[in-house]
């Protein structure tokens, strides 16, 4: 199993789910639900003071362009794209991340800090930012990164750890929240159910039945859209 699918068994076993925390919120905190773009047509669920709310948040300046570009490369290593899916830049999760940062103060510090961990890091390896490394000097700096150390044997590495820890959850709620998200999981959302009233067997059980005038004007797929229409005393019209 490719690291991917691995991270997708995750999701959708709901392990990631339970720790991303990312909507929920400390103590005394609000709760606001996170989006990368403000629907100025005022989408589904979304009401007027939300959306200006995302405006206000969409307009500060958090991170630098540097950090923007160190949190691309990093959401394209832990999801990168595939023949079938597209990468987490691709669905623009750094901008998801970018809002967070600035939609949930507390993570402003993990953010900013861990950044400046990685840079040091890459420079007393390789005297270069993380950014301006080859793939596999990046990837021999993940490798360090990407897993606990239960045993407290790598100490150094620890907040490195932390903060990739946070840079995989950040990646994978930005991405699986996404409609490219949803068709790599194969997430097809509610569909309508087909109802064709209750079984036989147990109208028998019961013994009962449905009236056929009634039941013709409930039970038809061709009009299962349709809103039913009733008369002043409650008989169904159609």
């Amino acid at each position: 199993m490719d690291r991917r699918e691995s991270l997708k068994s995750l999701l959708i076993g709901g392990v990631a789910g339970a720790s991303l925390g990312v909507s929920s919120c400390k103590p005394n905190e609000s709760n606001t639900e996170a989006q990368s773009t403000v629907n100025d047509g005022g989408g589904y669920g979304r009401t007027p003071s939300e959306m200006e709310h995302d405006r206000r948040v969409m307009a500060e300046e958090y991170l630098t362009e540097h950090e923007l570009a160190t949190i691309a490369v990093l959401c394209d290593i832990i999801l990168p794209a595939t023949e079938t899916a597209g990468s987490a830049t691709d669905a623009e999760v750094p901008v998801f991340i970018d809002f967070i940062v600035k939609d949930l103060p507390y993570q402003k510090l993990p953010m900013r800090g861990g950044i400046m961990w990685l840079d040091a890091e890459s420079r007393k390896r390789y005297d270069r930012s993380f950014v301006d490394l080859n793939d596999a000097q990046q990837i021999a700096i993940v490798d360090d990164i990407a897993y606990p150390d239960p045993d407290g044997e790598r100490p150094e590495m620890g907040p490195g750890i932390k903060f990739f820890s946070l840079m995989r959850n950040l990646t994978l709620t930005g991405y699986y929240t996404t409609k490219m998200g949803f068709d790599d999981l194969g997430y097809a959302g509610n569909r309508p159910n087909l109802w064709d009233g209750v079984p036989e067997d147990v109208l028998a059980e019961h013994d009962v039945d449905y009236d056929p005038e009634w039941i013709a004007k409930c039970i038809n797929h061709d009009t299962r859209e349709e809103v039913a229409q009733w008369d002043d005393d409650g008989n169904l019209l159609n």
